[in-house]
């Protein structure tokens, strides 16, 4: 059992923690309560950021001190919205949400992981018709297999996480978000992600 605290308690922050307590977590979600960020963070080992990505740096970087020596799995993309409220650009063209968090929180180990895909998948994998994809990125080794672990706790068969190195390469997986409004306009909500065929 790990204590987990979920910053964010959206569609994407309640699935996941609803998921994680069944796995036999103990996990605490923090809403947008003054004090509620900083005091889950101070409690729990690893911290989740599913905050919207455009204003996750601003709220991570505040919580510096509740954040050293902790994992935070990053699964937020940083993004400019188009008229629709679909992703239409990047936020950190050239770099990443995740990067950035790095760079903000020396002391943090961030890991990126689960950002490709439609959050019902995040914690159902084998719902999909065909195998779907995890990918990890950060520069810390135990840091990326305590994530890992967590995955596959969610479901997810080792043979469908790949990690991908270090840090930067978190910009890849964050712009493919930019193929998802294109997806919904296509294809509807209907669940999906981003996966590698070979």
């Amino acid at each position: 059992m790990t204590s987990i605290a979920v910053l964010g308690n959206g569609r994407v922050g309640g699935n996941l923690a609803a998921a994680l307590a069944r796995a036999g977590h103990e996990v605490t979600v923090a809403d947008r309560t003054p004090g509620a960020a900083a005091d889950g963070a101070r409690a729990a080992r690893i911290v989740v950021n599913a905050t919207p990505g455009a204003g996750s740096l601003d709220r991570l970087a505040a919580l510096r001190e509740e954040l050293r020596g902790k994992i935070l799995v990053d699964l937020s993309n940083a993004t400019v919205d188009g008229p629709d409220g679909l992703p239409a650009d990047l936020l950190y063209p050239g770099s990443s949400l995740a990067e950035q968090l790095q760079e903000a929180l020396p002391d943090t180990y961030v890991v990126k992981t689960l950002n490709t895909m439609l959050f019902p998948v995040m914690t159902a994998p084998a719902s999909l018709a065909q195998a779907p994809e995890a990918f990890l990125s950060g520069d810390d080794p135990q840091a990326k297999q305590s994530v890992r672990e967590l995955l596959t706790d969610l479901g997810w068969r080792e043979e469908w996480i790949t990690d991908l190195g270090g840090i930067r390469t978190a910009r890849a997986t964050e712009a493919t978000i930019l193929f998802v409004p294109h997806i919904i306009r296509s294809s509807g909500f209907t669940p999906f992600a981003i996966s590698i065929a070979r």
